[in-house]
């Protein structure tokens, strides 16, 4: 997501990034069917997944997720996250993070090579002036993480 002033300047910005890494930018939107604005409220693991679900989904949550590092997600349309949110906190469940974002559909596993151009593009991205939000859909093992 990027907010500009001058689109010309921000497009060449973004095309720069994608080819000093490899990448191509593709036209607007021809990667947005990848990915479903989601509300997510974040709580830390050993948080009680009984009782988070039990609230979440009494107030209007989508779905409950508990990741592999054992933190737990709770998942929730956009127009339901601020109820679902607030429905939360008012149970005492108070979350590490809670944002709307677009998360991915379904992620790609990279190996070390191209985990590294992954970074140092997401990186580069991030740095823009115009630069908002950044999304991808890599999945990145552990221990590849752990050697770079």
């Amino acid at each position: 997501d990027c907010m500009t002033d001058n689109r010309n300047r921000t497009v060449a910005e973004v095309r720069h990034c994608f080819s000093k890494c490899g990448g191509n930018l593709g036209t607007s939107g021809s990667v947005a069917f990848q990915f479903t604005e989601t509300g997510v409220i974040s709580y830390p693991a050993g948080s009680s997944e009984d009782r988070l679900m039990e609230v979440a989904l009494e107030a209007g949550a989508d779905d409950v997720v508990v990741n592999d590092d054992s933190s737990i997600d709770v998942l929730t349309s956009p127009d339901a996250f601020a109820d679902v949110k607030s429905a939360m906190e008012a149970a005492g469940l108070k979350p590490e993070s809670a944002e709307v974002t677009m998360r991915a559909n379904s992620t790609s596993a990279l190996g070390l090579v191209d985990a590294q151009k992954m970074l140092k593009l997401l990186d580069m991205l991030e740095d823009l002036d115009d630069t908002q939000n950044v999304y991808s859909n890599a999945d990145i093992p552990q221990h590849i993480l752990d050697q770079l």
